[in-house]
């Protein structure tokens, strides 16, 4: 697949990026024609990333996005009007033809890092298949979901660091997980915004995105990582989802050429 070897072979380093959950569709075109532009500039391969719904929610009054029907259509006017590669979550087998028909990758959420009949109903798409490793693994329980994925003769695979469970309500990053990740031989990627999240206070998770560009720039110096994850929204205090821990967008490019300091 065409995509995979170039996220394989970037010079620098991968962006996936956009809003925790699909919004309104004048604003995700707004998102993303200035995320097209930023990454351009930069030369930084750019994945679009958004969720059609996110069924993990800390509260059952919490927004889930606009689900498939609706979700994929925004996505798909996404991937077809800026000619960029689509990243959203799936959650059911059920779910995973349809989105497969829009996505370019398919992303199995943390926890459902686990879900060895999800894991492989994606990797039989044909599709490159981004597993984030659960709050609750060790870096190295990822060489057995990569092995799911290769049971169904599909080796386009990414593997993504999100944090791991510190106590309550607190995450923690073991930077000894990108070496550990690297050395199954697949492209690993730091989600650096849901590392920073403080899950689950009240009826919403909080987060502390003051440490974004410290953790992004901390992480790529390691040489480990190659891609970076960062949810981003023009004014993340009115977002729909993960609110407390999005990056403003107007941040990002800043953000990207302090990176670029680091992997250039």
């Amino acid at each position: 697949m065409e995509l995979y070897k170039e996220l394989c072979s970037c010079d620098k380093f991968f962006l996936i990026a956009g809003p925790c959950v699909v919004e309104d569709e004048n604003m995700m075109m707004q998102i993303t024609a200035e995320l097209v532009e930023m990454t351009q500039k930069r030369g930084i391969r750019f994945v679009f990333k958004s969720s059609f719904r996110k069924a993990n929610r800390t509260s059952i009054e919490s927004p889930t996005g606009p689900g498939l029907k609706k979700g994929l259509e925004i996505l798909s006017k996404i991937r077809r009007e800026f000619n960029v590669p689509i990243l959203t979550d799936i959650h059911e087998i059920s779910e995973v033809d349809k989105v497969a028909e829009v996505a370019d990758i398919l992303q199995i959420p943390a926890f459902l890092s686990r879900q060895s009949d999800l894991i492989y109903a994606a990797a039989k798409t044909g599709k490159i298949v981004n597993i984030k490793k659960g709050q609750f693994m060790a870096p190295e329980d990822m060489k057995n979901a990569a092995e799911k994925i290769l049971t169904a003769e599909n080796k386009n695979i990414l593997l993504t660091e999100r944090g791991t469970s510190f106590g309550y309500h607190n995450l923690v990053v073991d930077f000894r997980s990108f070496a550990i990740m690297k050395q199954l031989g697949y492209p690993v990627i730091y989600d650096v915004t849901h590392s920073l999240q403080r899950p689950s206070q009240n009826i919403t998770s909080g987060g502390t995105p003051q440490y974004i560009e410290l953790m992004a720039k901390a992480a790529l110096a390691t040489g480990k990582v190659d891609g970076l994850f960062i949810e981003t929204h023009p004014n993340p205090e009115v977002a729909l989802s993960d609110a407390s821990s999005m990056l403003p967008l107007n941040e990002l490019p800043k953000l990207l050429d302090a990176c670029l300091k680091i992997k250039g």
